[in-house]
């Protein structure tokens, strides 16, 4: 969508900055009238606050490319049994059967999850009062949609496992909550969110593939720098309220939040996947240790719904910068 803008109607732009430049100070009528130098080019403000060309989404185009054939790259190193280290496939032959069980819960929820937000979005779409509170696109709508989904997502963690009714209410309230903040993306057109769907799909399955065949701690080592890059495209994202989108920085802005979010979300889902797996293969079986931890609190059980929370989230961000790169490639087609 934002492709769309800023490679055709910033055209107009930039021709219309061409005519009005010749008579302001500094420009070349100017100088013939005044005799005054003028500067040689423009300077880097204007060359940042200017209409784009739209590099911006081309270089986020090389960048995911990029990002795509390692992903291959990877799969196929790891999944013909290149590495010298065992992988978690490999590992998975020992595991006891609770170990098993913890994993195709945590899964099962998170395919739970992910139908209750689609369920919950489709009835949001068909309700103009939830339209107008979640499509504001104001930086006040952002940051109440943001604390909506920190909160409810907060007291679905905090509660325990064992609490079983409260914690399922505040898992489908969390879930929920999640299908109502993306209600506005059925603006963009049902055939664009298919394919949305079915390329995240794709790209799940396949870096589901590369986590399981890559030795067991390969990229959890990767916590620190995935949460530098968060913050970068948490940052980009509230500066593209404060900078046009026609602009050159705008539009370096919004690649980095659609193309870096894409690559980084990426990322992120091969590194709560190990983590899951971790989690489930380290955390003690109920009852071990006479039902109490090392500091000498009582152990709680595994909680399969919090251990698919992260993964959840990643998966609902690759759908949604999939949905917008496509939006913008169809409205280009259709230019």
């Amino acid at each position: 969508m934002l492709s769309r803008l800023t490679t055709h109607s910033c055209r107009g732009l930039a021709q219309s900055a061409k005519n009005v430049a010749r008579f302001q100070p500094g420009g070349p009528r100017f100088a013939q009238q005044t005799g005054f130098n003028v500067r040689s080019g423009p300077t880097l403000k204007e060359r940042l606050l200017g209409p784009t060309t739209g590099k911006p989404f081309l270089y986020g185009t090389y960048a995911l490319a990029g990002a795509s054939a390692l992903g291959m790259g990877a799969l196929a190193y790891y999944g013909m049994g290149l590495s010298k280290e065992r992988s978690i496939l490999q590992d998975s032959a020992t595991w006891p059967q609770y170990v098993r069980d913890r994993l195709t819960s945590t899964y099962g929820y998170l395919a739970a999850s992910l139908g209750v937000t689609a369920a919950s979005g489709i009835a949001a779409s068909r309700s103009a009062v939830v339209m107008r509170l979640t499509a504001g696109g104001g930086l006040l709508t952002m940051f109440a949609t943001l604390a909506a989904i920190i909160a409810t997502g907060t007291i679905a963690r905090s509660i325990p496992y064992e609490n079983t009714m409260a914690k399922h209410v505040a898992w489908l309230v969390h879930s929920g909550v999640m299908g109502a903040v993306l209600a506005p993306m059925c603006f963009l057109g049902g055939p664009v969110l298919v394919r949305a769907a079915w390329y995240t799909a794709g790209i799940v399955a396949g870096l589901s593939t590369v986590a399981m065949t890559a030795p067991s701690e390969k990229f959890l080592m990767m916590g620190g720098p995935l949460a530098m890059g968060l913050g970068v495209v948490f940052v980009s994202n509230i500066g593209m309220f404060f900078l046009p989108p026609g602009s050159a920085l705008g539009a370096g802005l919004a690649s980095i939040v659609m193309y870096g979010g894409l690559i980084l979300f990426s990322a992120f889902l091969l590194y709560d996947t190990q983590r899951v797996v971790k989690k489930a293969t380290m955390h003690p079986q109920q009852g071990q240790f006479g039902g109490y931890g090392y500091d000498g609190m009582q152990m709680q059980s595994f909680d399969p719904i919090n251990a698919q929370m992260s993964i959840y989230m990643d998966v609902l961000n690759i759908f949604m910068r999939l949905a917008m790169i496509m939006s913008g490639m169809n409205g280009g087609k259709r230019k």
